[in-house]
């Protein structure tokens, strides 16, 4: 199998790294990086398979401006909610691929482990079963791949889980203690699920690897840019601070925008997004927390 990466961050390395193990792979990015096999964009273009490592908040520039359609699959690695218009990514990639030519990747996975070949496991998720199936069956050994047709609660739990990560760290910044982030984290499936459903997405979905899987893990670890966010938000550091310490794309921040705009114009009740908006808005950490336990 002959596949390109578009887009060579952290994520993007990672999925090179797991990828090239049984598969012919090349990789490319905005800016030229000295990974082996990196190309031009026109020549990652040119292969059938491609994995979409593109922030979730410049897909839509970034296909109107460099996509080419060459009749190509391709598998989205990124998780998020375009915050301008409120559209889920399948939405922003269908306006310029069909449906059954996207597939959407998923599941508790830092880059970091990814890379070191450490045990993972994966869902795939695309309407098109037999496209998600061909990149499952793609993953390397270390990598336990899932498939299944729910792209809806894939997209919401990936997008979401990076908001109750924020809510996380700032729980562990503040050392409210174990029984708090997991009455937190809890809480925060039962949103995320509300949200889902109100979509269109199964329950079921947000039970896997996508869904409770990958919140557990991003909304316990500084691993997590998104913890990392609300850990330096309860130790009273501006967001601006925060993000010129990352040095890198916190989708969490945007999409908690997003979340905050949708539930208030289809009247979805979720307090954790709604505080950790507050948060970022300056919200006294503290405060919102009290907030939460009140309300």
């Amino acid at each position: 199998m002959r596949l390109a990466i578009i887009g060579a961050g952290k994520w993007g390395q990672a999925l090179y790294h797991a990828y090239q193990q049984n598969n012919e792979v090349v990789i490319t990015s905005r800016s030229s990086k000295d990974i082996e096999n990196f190309v031009t964009l026109d020549e990652a273009l040119d292969c059938e398979y491609l994995i979409m490592a593109i922030p979730a908040q410049a897909v839509r520039g970034w296909m109107e401006e460099n996509f080419k359609d060459r009749n190509q699959k391709l598998l989205v690695a990124a998780k998020g909610i375009e915050v301008q218009t409120g559209n889920f990514l399948n939405e922003v990639y269908g306006s310029f691929v069909e449906a059954d030519r996207l597939a959407f990747i998923s599941g508790p996975s830092f880059a970091a482990e990814v890379q070191n070949s450490l045990p993972t496991a994966l869902k795939i998720s695309s309407t098109n079963l037999a496209l998600a199936e061909v990149y499952a069956k793609a993953l390397p050994s270390f990598i336990k791949g899932y498939v299944d047709s729910d792209v809806i609660g894939a997209e919401v739990a990936g997008a979401y889980k990076n908001v109750i990560a924020i809510a996380g760290g700032v729980c562990d910044g503040l050392a409210l203690g174990n029984n708090a982030r997991a009455a937190l984290i809890s809480r925060g499936l039962v949103e995320m699920t509300r949200f889902g459903e109100h979509f269109g997405a199964k329950s079921e979905t947000f039970l896997s690897l996508g869904g409770a899987g990958d919140l557990f893990l991003t909304a316990s670890s500084e691993l997590s840019r998104n913890y990392r966010v609300g850990f330096g938000l309860a130790k009273g550091k501006t967001l601006e601070m925060i993000l010129e310490e990352l040095g890198e794309v916190a989708e969490g921040i945007p999409t908690t925008k997003a979340l905050y705009t949708i539930a208030k114009k289809e009247d979805i009740y979720l307090p954790i997004a709604d505080e950790v908006d507050k948060m970022l808005e300056g919200k006294d950490p503290m405060v919102c927390v009290r907030d939460l336990l009140n309300g």
